[in-house]
């Protein structure tokens, strides 16, 4: 095999959503966006109504990185912007009815990408709940049915969460914190370091970035364009209309089922990817709502 000299093949390898995303680099290109992103760094900025203290430098260095490391994301960063379109229609009013300010949708975006991955360490769903943290939200997780997939009832647990957190730190950014680090990690911190606010403390390095990870992916969804992602309206992921039957029995074969509605067996489970088996175990009566969609099949 012939070596060929002097072409040069750079490699990003990015982790995004649970795939490998490999992506050829200009030099010229990158010089752009980092003159993109220094000409229009934000002036002012903050989370959930509780301001970002730019004015600190490692805070205005922490949400630069974050703002270069997601413009250079380009896949993942379009595939973000064309899922909200589909997801925050439902995500946004169980948010606003529980009181939770609208911008925690952005945190379900850097949990997952807005899609069902699965964590190394076993976390599932857009908002990627562990097991035992999904039951005692009030979840059913088992082999048969998981409603961590379920975006209805996981964006309610989540509220859950962050109510709880909440009423801990009386601190949105803080309890946003602890979706990551916990709230038992991020308290034994605030009670180490003797400070209150996030941007104050010392944490992991995951938790360090994550709320930082927030802002730069609302700060880049809010304004596209000037982070130069710009995506026509009709190539946005969208919500098909669907009709709902309430289950309250067992299906002993969910692609059977699926041809009585007129649809697949695929169709089925990708409008409802909390039945996670072939079959819905249902022996005590429980109430079960399940999606068909109207068209787009």
């Amino acid at each position: 095999m012939k070596l060929i000299n002097k072409v040069a093949i750079i490699l990003t390898v990015i982790f995004a959503s649970g795939v490998f995303v490999f992506a050829a680099k200009n030099p010229t290109e990158e010089k752009e966006v980092t003159k993109q992103i220094t000409t229009n760094f934000p002036v002012k900025l903050d989370f959930a109504g509780e301001e970002t203290p730019l004015k600190i430098s490692d805070v205005k260095e922490r949400l630069d990185r974050e703002l270069l490391v997601n413009v250079n994301l380009h896949a993942s960063t379009i595939l973000a912007i064309k899922r909200a379109n589909r997801a925050f229609p439902v995500i946004e009013p169980i948010l606003k009815k529980n009181g939770i300010p609208d911008d925690f949708k952005y945190l379900a975006v850097i949990e997952s990408g807005l899609v069902n991955v699965v964590s190394p360490a076993g976390a599932r769903g857009i908002w990627q709940f562990m097991p035992d943290t999904a039951k005692e939200r009030g979840m059913e997780v088992n082999e048969n049915v998981d409603q961590r997939y379920d975006l209805e009832k996981s964006t309610q647990a989540a509220c859950s969460y962050l109510l709880s957190a909440k009423g801990k730190f009386g601190s949105w950014t803080l309890a946003a914190a602890s979706y990551n680090g916990g709230m038992t990690g991020v308290n034994k911190q605030i009670d180490i370091q003797k400070v209150t606010n996030y941007y104050d403390l010392l944490l992991t390095e995951e938790t360090f970035r994550y709320v930082f990870r927030i802002l730069a992916l609302k700060e880049i969804m809010e304004n596209p364009v000037k982070y130069g992602f710009t995506i026509a309206p009709e190539d946005l992921y969208g919500n098909l209309p669907t009709r709902k039957i309430e289950i309250d029995s067992s299906i002993t074969d969910l692609a059977d089922f699926a041809k009585g509605q007129g649809i697949n067996y695929k169709i089925l489970k990708i409008h409802n990817p909390w039945l996670r088996e072939t079959k819905l175990i249902n022996d005590t009566g429980k109430k079960y709502q399940i999606e068909i969609p109207l068209k787009g099949y």
